[in-house]
């Protein structure tokens, strides 16, 4: 007996079924650009929220001048005299904040390798700090001359405390395992504070000279409010004599994009020379 086997055709050999896969959902793309451009529309709104009052209210332009006559006020004086006195007041802040990070970083590795040294320069240090930096002023102008170094050293009086205290802190909360680590292997006591200490606070280090970014361009104001003849601290006295007070608001303005300038470079060198440092959704 014979069997025959016959084949089907490929042709007729039944199709798989076809597998429809679902379409991922689009991301919220609303939520997402209002998270990142909150901060812009929230100025934008307070802009608005501040015209709008001075309108509906009438407030008068000698009290509290609108974003408009701000505008218009920064306008009627020319822009290389607006320049000329941001650049004094930005040149006062730098060099304030240089002398203050040169003299406060080593000042914090002394106070931090040393329980004498910072028992007897701790307290010292707080009293310089806690005196009224606006009633010393008069006196460090007096003593000092009509320069620029006496609003260098207001500035530097201001700036340099939190350096001080955040980088000391810092230093001294690296973990004892670690220096237990580098004594063990018979380390210095120079590789102990550059490789071991110095890396580990570097997240203090940055966030006080963030701070610090700012307190330099208030102690450049504040010296200016002293004795200047140029600068936006002088402009914003000098305006406010004659109730110019939306030259006085432009000047203020001016001040805010310094800081914010100030502070946005600490952040990006901070992101450039240590990344690691950082959280990871800041990186």
């Amino acid at each position: 007996m014979t069997l025959q086997t016959t084949s089907a055709p490929a042709s007729s050999a039944a199709a798989p079924p076809e597998v429809t896969i679902p379409a991922k959902p689009a991301p919220a793309r609303l939520p997402a650009l209002l998270n990142r451009f909150a901060p812009l529309l929230a100025f934008v709104g307070l802009l608005i929220l501040w015209e709008g009052g001075c309108r509906l209210f009438k407030v008068p332009a000698f009290l509290l001048p609108p974003p408009s006559a701000i505008i218009s006020g920064a306008q009627e004086i020319a822009w290389p005299l607006w320049l000329g006195h941001a650049w004094a007041t930005i040149r006062v802040a730098l060099m304030g904040y240089i002398v203050a990070v040169i003299v406060s970083i080593p000042l914090a590795i002394a106070l931090s390798s040393s329980k004498l040294l910072s028992r007897t320069l701790y307290p010292i240090i707080v009293v310089v700090h806690s005196m009224p930096i606006v009633a010393v002023a008069p006196i460090i102008v007096v003593t000092l001359g009509a320069s620029d170094l006496p609003r260098v050293v207001i500035t530097f009086l201001i700036t340099f405390f939190p350096i001080v205290v955040t980088t000391t802190a810092g230093l001294l909360a690296t973990p004892e395992e670690l220096v237990e680590l580098s004594r063990s292997l018979r380390a210095s006591r120079f590789r102990e504070i550059v490789h071991i200490r110095l890396p580990f606070a570097l997240p203090y280090i940055f966030s006080a000279l963030k701070i610090a970014t700012t307190l330099s361009v208030v102690g450049a104001v504040v010296a200016e409010f002293v004795a200047a003849e140029k600068g936006l601290g002088y402009m914003i006295m000098f305006s406010t004599s004659f109730f110019k007070i939306n030259h006085s608001f432009a000047s203020l303005a001016i001040l805010v994009v310094v800081s914010l300038t100030f502070f946005q470079t600490m952040v990006l060198l901070q992101k450039w020379l240590a990344p690691w440092s950082l959280p990871r959704s800041e990186r």
